[in-house]
């Protein structure tokens, strides 16, 4: 994988992050300014195993996985780069996290990050998730590399 063509869609970000279904919350990536910026795509549907179902609530995508999805995004920007191909990324944290509004079924989650801070072996990302313009969910995440394997066999 020498160079990215955009959209990425599921399978190229498969070849990018490790994760896989369920747990690979990025469904495109629209955009991509390597050292920048990057913005992807949450489809939310109905049919979502971890979606919160409140009695006499609208079900609704938990923060949690949303903050994860924003945190994919990042992780795909920094993973894309030729360098970093063969790393691990390690979500270490998040600041200033704003959860706005409910993420319902049939949403389409706009996940934006930006470099805030990049280093040879962490960072910073701005993250921001929106629905329809709307901004749901904010926050600052930092990040270490790894080898992708720390096995000494």
């Amino acid at each position: 994988m020498d160079s990215l063509t955009l959209p990425l869609d599921y399978t190229a970000i498969e070849r990018i992050l490790p994760h896989r279904y369920p747990f690979l919350l990025v469904d495109r990536i629209t955009e991509l300014e390597p050292d920048k910026r990057i913005v992807g795509i949450k489809n939310v549907t109905l049919n979502e195993r971890y979606l919160s179902h409140q009695p006499g609530a609208s079900p609704a995508l938990p923060p949690t996985i949303l903050t994860e999805a924003v945190a994919q995004v990042g992780a795909i920007l920094i993973l894309s780069k030729p360098e970093n191909r063969e790393k691990l990324i390690f979500f270490m944290g998040i600041e200033r996290v704003r959860y706005r509004h409910p993420v319902c079924p049939g949403d389409v989650v706009e996940i934006e990050a930006r470099v805030r801070r990049l280093r040879s072996r962490m960072g910073q990302l701005d993250g921001f998730a929106r629905v329809g313009g709307r901004t749901v969910v904010s926050g600052t995440m930092t990040f270490a590399l790894g080898p992708a394997s720390t096995s000494n066999v």
